[in-house]
């Protein structure tokens, strides 16, 4: 399993969003990007973190981030997702999850107990000039995005 770090490149991608439109992350250069991948829309976990990054929004915002989340949902659940709770931030489909093997983000986990492969909800800060300044795995959706705010120094 890939593991990246503070100073690598973030993978460059192509994805299609909840509209099916392609976004490429080198097409965000110039931007510092909050970029979270997360197991599956409209679950209670997954709607807790989006909702607290829609929530935290104009301080990520303030502070010059832009927030994206990948999932391997298709565009047509993550256009439903983002309508349902009001998400004002791109949705990305990765549902071969060559995006999310290339972050690291896929692989063994526990679930109830036994060893699964899936999604490892995780976080990644994204320079303007595209490398990664934090790297966080197996984050929690309940609290992730305070402590996320409070780890870059944003203020609610």
């Amino acid at each position: 399993m890939t593991t990246l770090h503070p100073g690598d490149p973030a993978p460059d991608f192509t994805l299609l969003d909840q509209d099916g439109r392609s976004v490429s992350l080198h097409d965000l250069r110039g931007q510092k990007v909050v970029l979270y991948f997360y197991p599956a829309a409209m679950t209670p976990g997954c709607t807790t973190e989006a909702c607290d990054f829609r929530d935290s929004i104009a301080s990520l915002g303030g502070a010059g981030y832009t927030v994206v989340g990948i999932s391997r949902d298709t565009p047509a659940k993550l256009r439903e997702f983002r309508e349902r709770d009001a998400l004002t931030f791109p949705l990305l489909s990765d549902p071969d999850h060559a995006v999310h093997d290339a972050y690291g983000a896929w692989g063994e986990k526990m679930n109830y107990g036994k060893k699964i492969e899936g999604v490892l909800r995780s976080t990644f800060v994204i320079d303007d000039d595209g490398a990664l300044t934090l790297a966080l795995y197996n984050v929690k959706a309940t609290g992730h995005v305070a402590r996320l705010r409070k780890t870059l120094g944003i203020d609610q």
